[in-house]
């Protein structure tokens, strides 16, 4: 089998990147901001505040806050909405969901043109916390519990924090499969399952992609071939495998998140043993040019709370102190997660272009309108 991407084709490109952001690290910003320098990166205390503290101050404030958060469709924000206008009554929290990569160059444009609307920034996209921190785009803090976080899910400085832990896998109908429901990656291409499969594009989405990456430099360009021999149904948004699946369309989703502790009768995702998904922790932080900052610090000391991080839906906590559930060890612990690989990923983009369209080769073009619909330039204003 073809292994052309390489892991050490992808790590021999991603030290170019590195040594990239290196030189870009000493340079002014595209848009004039000053950038983080070793003189200016003080040693940033963590919140001493307590959250009612936090609540009072942002209600004097104004009580106004607006998170740009990564995601598929509104919806997916609704528990955020219930969970913090339940908790801080009286702060006008407005939650724009779109896709991460629209989100970026939204926020970038903003910045360009001095029209910025989000004070948080919730977002998939990782290497644009780095970048946004080498323009000094943002405010170096850290919340309550920071130091209780997984190092790799925080900047040193407080320029940013991982907020939850997301993972992407497969996922089957339990009924609908049976007996021979698919245990790893490598049972996706079994003849059995051709027209019965959902999928994200790969090519759409950076973390479906990597996701696919390691389908494919575990099991060869032959795993890629056959798995478009199974005629997938392709949709936008990582959560269409889900809901193609829960909706009884087709019996196995690929490229979707899910819990591997979930007491669901009727679908089952699939961390496989010995076989790779992929997990990573969903990056927030707090713009340095917010409107509303003690806000957005509210925010932020809230969703790392000790409350918050035990309620987690898959759970995995980015904190080292909450175990969520007593049966799933940390993520970080989990080889088969690739954590500390998706970052590295990230920050390659002249890779990962090559990527998609190589995937654009196997699987044919992306299709369709994004599933949050067409947002504009300065939604949430």
């Amino acid at each position: 089998m073809s292994r052309d991407f390489s892991r050490r084709r992808l790590l021999a490109t991603g030290a170019g990147v590195t040594l990239g952001g290196a030189v870009a690290a000493g340079a002014p910003s595209a848009y004039g901001a000053a950038p983080d320098t070793a003189s200016s990166l003080a040693a940033v205390p963590e919140e001493k505040r307590s959250l009612d503290e936090l609540y009072e101050a942002a209600l004097a404030e104004g009580g106004k806050l607006v998170l740009y958060q990564g995601g598929d469709v509104d919806g997916q924000a609704a528990g955020v909405r219930t969970a913090f206008g339940s908790r801080f009554p009286g702060i006008d929290l407005t939650v724009v969901v779109d896709y991460s990569k629209y989100h970026d160059v939204r926020v970038d444009n903003q910045l360009a043109t001095g029209t910025l609307v989000p004070d948080v920034v919730q977002l998939q996209t990782l290497q644009d916390f780095t970048r946004w921190k080498r323009q000094g785009r943002l405010l170096r803090y850290k919340p309550a519990g920071f130091s209780k976080v997984h190092k790799g899910f925080r900047d040193p400085d407080g320029a940013w924090t991982a907020l939850m832990v997301i993972a992407f896998s497969f996922m089957y109908d339990i009924q609908a499969a049976g007996a021979n429901a698919p245990k790893t990656p490598l049972d996706l291409v079994d003849p059995r399952w051709k027209g019965a499969i959902a999928s994200s594009y790969p090519h759409d989405d950076d973390a479906v992609l990597y996701l696919f990456s390691l389908y494919q430099r575990t099991y060869g360009w032959d795993w890629v071939a056959d798995f478009a021999a199974q005629q997938p149904q392709f949709a936008r948004g990582s959560h269409t495998p889900g809901a193609a699946v829960n909706g009884k369309q087709k019996i196995i989703g690929v490229g979707g998140a899910g819990s591997a502790v979930s007491t669901s009768t009727t679908v089952k995702w699939v961390a496989p043993v010995g076989h790779p998904f992929m997990a990573w922790g969903q990056r927030a932080a707090i713009l340095k040019q917010a409107a509303n900052p003690t806000a957005a610090k509210l925010y932020l000391n809230w969703a790392l709370s000790e409350e918050r991080q035990k309620a987690s839906f898959n759970g995995w906590s980015v904190r080292t102190d909450v175990v969520p559930n007593a049966s799933l060890k940390p993520v970080w612990e989990n080889p088969d997660a690739h954590l500390e690989g998706f970052p590295r990923f990230m920050e390659d983009r002249a890779a990962i272009e090559r990527l998609k369209q190589t995937f654009a080769l196997y699987f044919g073009e992306v299709k369709g309108d994004p599933t949050p619909g067409w947002l504009g330039l300065h939604p949430g204003r």
